[in-house]
This record gives structure tokens, C-alpha cells and sequence, in this order.
């Protein structure tokens, strides 16, 4: 038995356009752009961080940065250029900056370095504040397009 299957693509669906339209215009307000920026600037601090902070003989501290600081970087440029498509993964901002916080207590022998905590924290909870405000300013922003 052949069974006819039929599917829709919803990516051309007017609401979804609509939608994405509404996002897109989110992304260029000046509150959003700075919110960007300054994630930015954090990812790339996070990543750097270990040099910078002077803690780059830990490795696992070392490496968990750089790999945090460089998806975080990778993701907030490409929310910076599609934010219409990409608004859904806005969330993983403030995960990243709770396990930037997080981190130097689950990694071993990062615990004993006071400066690596204090960078990790001062990252990390700038990263959440900042993820949390990108959400934010898409989510009034589409509520209030909507009324």
C-alpha cells in the first residue's frame, strides 16, 4: 500500500514571515545591539580569560573557557545576524554564563586559584544578565507588536 504524503513547508507561512519580520526589527534597535556588543565582548573575555586573569596553567578551567567563550562568541554573531531565525536559542546565553559560574567549583583543581573564581563569576554572571536581557528585549518587544 502507497501512501501519499504531503509537506507543507511553514518557513514561507505569512504568520512565520510576519513573525521573523518582527524579530528582525528587535535586533536593530540600539538596546539590542548594545546587549549584543557587550555579550560579545564577554564571550571573547571568557575565552581570553586564562591569559588574561593569569590562570592558564589550569587546563580544565583553561579549556572549559575557551570552549564556552568560543561557542558563546560564535552564537551571539550569529544571533547579531539572524535573530528573526535564530531568537529560539537565546536561552543557551545565560546557560553558558551558569556553567561559566559554575565552573570552577566542578572542575578539579580549579577551586584553589581566588582569581579564577572571581573572573569566572564576574563572566558569568555579566553573561546571564546579558542573555536574560536578550531575551527579554525580543520577547516585549514581539508582545507589544502584537496588541
Amino acid at each position: 500500500m502507497v501512501v501519499a504524503t504531503h509537506y507543507v513547508d511553514m518557513s514561507k507561512h505569512p504568520d512565520i514571515v510576519a513573525l521573523r519580520e518582527r524579530y528582525d526589527v528587535v535586533s536593530a534597535t540600539p538596546v539590542a545591539q548594545v546587549t549584543e556588543g557587550l555579550t560579545l565582548l564577554a564571550a571573547v573575555f571568557l575565552a581570553a580569560s586564562p591569559w588574561i586573569v593569569g590562570f592558564y596553567a589550569l587546563t580544565p578551567i583553561t579549556v572549559s573557557n575557551m570552549i564556552a567563550g568560543g561557542a558563546l562568541t560564535l552564537l551571539t554573531i550569529a544571533l547579531s545576524a539572524g535573530y528573526g531565525r535564530l531568537h529560539g536559542l537565546s536561552w543557551v546565553v545565560p546557560a553558558i554564563g551558569a556553567w561559566t559560574i559554575a565552573a570552577p567549583w566542578a572542575m578539579a583543581g580549579a577551586m584553589d586559584v581566588t582569581r579564577t573564581i572571581w573572573s569566572n563569576c564576574f563572566a558569568g554572571g555579566s553573561i546571564v544578565v546579558f542573555g536574560l536581557a536578550l531575551m527579554l528585549v525580543g520577547f516585549l518587544r514581539a508582545r507589544r507588536s502584537l496588541r
